[in-house]
């Protein structure tokens, strides 16, 4: 497994950290070509204005992967064990097998907001959007402070959804628990919101 480093809200941050989704662009208004990405739930906080870096998905051995599911299945109680293999599935992009395995691990510890919103990535890049931000509301529930998924939700609602009402209400979420929250590429999530109820009126004056 990659490296980790703890986080500010005491979370474990895997090297790949910045592993994303895929690229969107949210093509309107003050929008126009800033460039964002759901996040993979050991992403730092919001909070971190530095811009996120893309790069190639790590490309993990297969027997890497086969020892891993060799653990699980052998150990079909271990949570942690099927949440490895989830992340490893994730890390080689195959998004099925990692919702699989992220599911036997919520099977017995549906409590645990990171593998909830990974999960919520792989249904993203399998092209379940609803799914996705089902999994995103499932780790808000567990912890009610838990940013990435809170941010994870509004990109999805408002680009893949575009419901902008809704990726408004879950960003003024997360800027009840971190008001000073900012995308990665450094713009606050308060001005986001801002600009994107100016662009709700804007065309709500139109169709008048």
């Amino acid at each position: 497994m990659a490296k980790q480093k703890k986080t500010g809200q005491g979370q474990y941050v895997r090297k790949e950290t910045f592993l994303m989704v895929s690229l969107l662009c949210l093509a309107v208004g003050f929008f126009g070509g800033v460039v964002f990405a759901v996040f993979k739930s050991d992403s730092p906080s919001p909070a971190a204005s530095a811009p996120a870096q893309m790069g190639t998905p790590s490309q993990v051995g297969s027997d890497r992967i086969a020892a891993l599911k060799r653990q699980a299945e052998a150990e079909p109680g271990n949570a942690k064990a099927w949440t490895e293999l989830g992340n490893v599935y994730f890390d080689s992009d195959q998004f099925d097998a990692a919702i699989n395995a992220y599911r036997k691990s919520l099977e017995l510890n549906p409590n645990n907001p990171n593998v909830w919103t990974d999960m919520g990535v792989m249904y993203r890049r399998s092209g379940k959007p609803e799914e996705a931000v089902k999994a995103f509301d499932q780790a808000i529930a567990a912890d009610p402070k838990h940013e990435v998924s809170r941010m994870n939700k509004g990109i999805v609602l408002l680009h893949d959804l575009n419901d902008a009402n809704g990726a408004i209400k879950a960003w003024e979420g997360l800027l009840a628990v971190n008001p000073i929250a900012v995308a990665p590429n450094g713009i606050s999530i308060d001005q986001m919101v801002t600009q994107l109820r100016k662009q709700q009126a804007g065309q709500g004056a139109k169709t008048q």
